[in-house]
């Protein structure tokens, strides 16, 4: 019998955390989106479409990057406090690659890692 892969990701808008459930035990990894932007330091020169672009193309890459480590599994739950697990939740559905996954959003407040650990244990039982 295989055994299903199962995958609980928390994110927010810049930061994912992978937990990977397999046999009741739970794997970490975590993903963050890589470049930071100056903290809403715009200079006079700079075009403000410009600055938005490149944080959309950060954002986009950032969803590449969880979506190429989902394709893997077959049963994921997206949770956390922003609306980042809707959006790439509606990326997914729009993806034929991930028509045979089960992925589901769940709304979480900020939790800790151990919370994190139960909820993905509850959630897969």
């Amino acid at each position: 019998m295989k055994k299903t892969k199962q995958l609980g990701i928390w994110m927010d808008h810049s930061f994912a955390f992978l937990l990977e459930l397999t046999n009741d035990t739970i794997v970490e990894k975590r993903v963050a989106l890589g470049i930071v932007l100056p903290e809403k330091e715009y200079d006079l020169n700079k075009n403000e479409t410009l600055i938005h672009n490149k944080e959309q193309q950060q954002q986009s890459l950032y969803y590449k990057k969880l979506s190429d480590v989902i394709r893997n599994y077959q049963d994921v739950v997206l949770f956390g406090p922003t609306d980042a697990k809707n959006e790439l939740l509606n990326l997914l559905k729009v993806d034929h690659l991930f028509e045979n996954i089960k992925i589901e959003a769940r709304h979480s407040d900020k939790m800790t890692v151990l919370q994190m650990h139960n909820f993905v244990r509850e959630y897969f039982k």
